[in-house]
C-alpha cells in the first residue's frame, strides 16, 4: 500500500481520492471504529447524569420576563420554556465526552435516549450548580484527552497505512495539552461571536423588528466566514506535531489557497454524514437495531475523518510545493 508520505501531489489535492483513501484506510484498519462504538453504547445503555431540576429552576427564573410586553412574548417565552423543559428531561451530562473541537463522534449524543431496551436507565441528579459546572468541565476535559489518542491512531491509519499504540502514547500528552488550548480559544472565539448574537435574538424576541432579523441573519453569516478557515485548526497538531497557534493559522492558510475545493470537500462530508444519519436513526431508542446504527456511525464518521486527514496532508505538500516554486522563479539567476 502506498502510503501519503510518499505522495507528492503536484496538482490540487483531489476531493475523490481524499474520500476513497479515508474510507479505505478505515476499512483496513476496522478495528479503530470500536472507540466512537463503546462510546455510544455507554450514552446508550449506561448511567445518566441528570440536570433536570437545575435547569428547570433555571429557565422558571427567566420565565418571569414572559410576562413583560405583548402577548406574543409572552407566547414566545412559553414556548422556549417548553422546549428548555423536554431538553431537561432527556439531558445527559456524560454526552459532553463527545468534545469539541477534537472529540469521539457519537450518534447517541444528539439524540439523547430517554429509555434503553432494559428500560429507564439508572441516573444521579446533579443539583447543585457550582458541581454541574465542575462535572462539565471534568467531562469535557476528559472528552479532548481521549479525542486526542481517537485522531492520533485515525491519523496515522489513513497516512502511514499502519496504527502504531506505542507511537501513538507517546504523542498523546503533547497532543493533548495543545487540544486543551485550541478547545480555550474556541471557546473565547465563540464566546466573542456570541454576544452580539445573543443581543440581536433577544432584539428579535422582544421587538419583532425585521432589521433585527436581518441583522441575526447577517451576523450569522460573518460568524460562519469568521469559522470555517478554522476547520482545520486541529488537524497541525496530529499530523505535523505543530502547536496550537500555529495550526490554526496553518488551517487559515490552507483554506484560503484551497477555497473552493475545500468548501466543496466541506458539502460533500456534511451531505455524506447527515443522510446517513438519518438512516442510522431510524431505529426506535428502545430497540437493539439501534446498535446498527452505532456500527455505521462509527465507520463513516471515522472514515470522513480519516478522508480530512488525507485532504490536509495532500493540501500541505501542495501549497509547499507551490511555495518552493514561488521562491525557485524569484530567485535571481546567476551563470
Amino acid at each position: 500500500m502506498t502510503t501519503a508520505e510518499n505522495r507528492v501531489p503536484t496538482a490540487p489535492p483531489s476531493l475523490i481520492n481524499a474520500l476513497l483513501a479515508g474510507f479505505d484506510s478505515i476499512t483496513n484498519h476496522i478495528e479503530l471504529i470500536a472507540i466512537p462504538i463503546l462510546l455510544d453504547v455507554f450514552l446508550w445503555l449506561g448511567p445518566r447524569l441528570r440536570l433536570e431540576g437545575l435547569i428547570k429552576r433555571l429557565v422558571d427564573q427567566m420565565a418571569g420576563l414572559s410576562g413583560v410586553g405583548t402577548a406574543g412574548v409572552s407566547e414566545a417565552w412559553q414556548t422556549g420554556q417548553d422546549i428548555w423543559y423536554a431538553f431537561a428531561e432527556r439531558f445527559n451530562l456524560f454526552t459532553v465526552l463527545r468534545a469539541f473541537p477534537v472529540g469521539i463522534p457519537s450518534l447517541i449524543s444528539s439524540s439523547q435516549p430517554a429509555a434503553t431496551p432494559f428500560g429507564a436507565p439508572p441516573g444521579m441528579e446533579i443539583s447543585s450548580g457550582l458541581a454541574g459546572l465542575s462535572l462539565w468541565i471534568g467531562l469535557g476535559l476528559v472528552g479532548l484527552v481521549l479525542g486526542s489518542l481517537y485522531y492520533l491512531i485515525v491519523a496515522q491509519a489513513s497516512l502511514n497505512g499502519r496504527v502504531s499504540w506505542r507511537e501513538a502514547l507517546q504523542q498523546w500528552p503533547k497532543a493533548a495539552y495543545q487540544v486543551v488550548l485550541l478547545a480555550v480559544f474556541w471557546v473565547a472565539l465563540l464566546a466573542t461571536i456570541s454576544i452580539p448574537a445573543s443581543c440581536l435574538i433577544t432584539l428579535t424576541a422582544l421587538s419583532g423588528l425585521s432589521i433585527a432579523r436581518f441583522g441575526l441573519i447577517l451576523l450569522g453569516g460573518v460568524a460562519l466566514w469568521m469559522l470555517f478557515p478554522l476547520i482545520f485548526s486541529a488537524h497541525g497538531i496530529f499530523i505535523k506535531g505543530m502547536k496550537m497557534w500555529a495550526s490554526v493559522l496553518e488551517s487559515i492558510r490552507l483554506t484560503r489557497l484551497t477555497f473552493i475545493k475545500t468548501s466543496l470537500l466541506f458539502a460533500c462530508f456534511l451531505i455524506i454524514s447527515e443522510g446517513f444519519d438519518l438512516l442510522w436513526r431510524v431505529p426506535e431508542e428502545t430497540s437493539w437495531l439501534t446498535i446498527v446504527g452505532i456500527v455505521g456511525h462509527a465507520f463513516t464518521t471515522t472514515s470522513l475523518l480519516a478522508a480530512s486527514f488525507v485532504y490536509y496532508q495532500n493540501s500541505y505538500r501542495w501549497i509547499q510545493r507551490l511555495i518552493q516554486q514561488a521562491k525557485f522563479s524569484s530567485a535571481p539567476f546567476t551563470t
